[in-house]
């Protein structure tokens, strides 16, 4: 990938809920140049995140918006929103962000919101998707970075790596090995809507100009 100093960067959002494993592959990713993005803040639905404390580690400006503070998922997305755009945001970034985003979010950016998923959707949405590719036999799972939309997992699909199911695998062995990919396609992909190399037609994320 071409180095991206010198290009305005683009203000993005981090939004994590554990250990911001994927958050830390962004911003690594910014500081070596192959990122052309400029964080924001990091949002954590959960004060206890470790995610939090990498970030603060990093000079990170972060943020705790608890999702138990709020009557309703519209309330919290409306928060969520409020947090964002008053820091300039205009591409957010789920990185293991364990809340349903809904309409109100999806509709504030639109077209602006990625989420990186341990699989190659359409197959095994939702959580434990390792487990799910174990159960189901598939011989071949992977990683799919995709549009965030109010229903789970159904965004359009912006770019998916395969990764080989091995007979010996567990659960822990090949969420590992998708995980590394994970690293990689995330800023990639990312990078990809920055450039304005994509549009979406339908449910096709076609190479082209960006409509994010």
């Amino acid at each position: 990938m071409a180095d991206c100093v010198g290009k305005t960067p683009i203000p993005l959002g981090i939004l994590i809920s554990g250990r911001g494993s994927n958050m830390r592959a962004i911003v690594e990713a910014v500081a070596e140049g192959r990122l052309g993005a400029d964080v924001r803040v990091v949002i954590s639905n959960r004060d206890d995140a470790p995610g939090l404390v990498w970030a603060r580690a990093a000079g990170l400006d972060t943020l705790v918006v608890s999702h138990r503070d709020f009557a309703t998922r519209d309330a919290y997305d409306q928060a969520l929103v409020v947090a964002l755009t008053s820091r300039g945001v205009h591409l957010v970034c789920l990185a293991g962000f364990m809340r349903l985003l809904g309409p109100t979010f999806c509709e504030a950016f639109p077209r602006g919101v990625l989420n990186v998923h341990p699989s190659l959707l359409p197959s095994f949405p939702g959580v434990d998707a390792q487990a799910q590719a174990l159960t189901h036999g598939v011989k071949v799972s992977g990683v799919t970075v995709h549009f965030v939309t109010p229903e789970l997992d159904a965004g359009p699909i912006l770019h998916q790596v395969s990764v080989p199911v091995r007979d010996d695998d567990t659960a822990e062995t090949l969420s590992a090995r998708i995980l590394v990919e994970e690293h990689r396609a995330y800023p990639e992909a990312i990078q990809r809507v920055v450039d304005g190399h994509c549009r979406v037609e339908g449910r096709r994320v076609i190479r082209g100009a960006c409509d994010v």
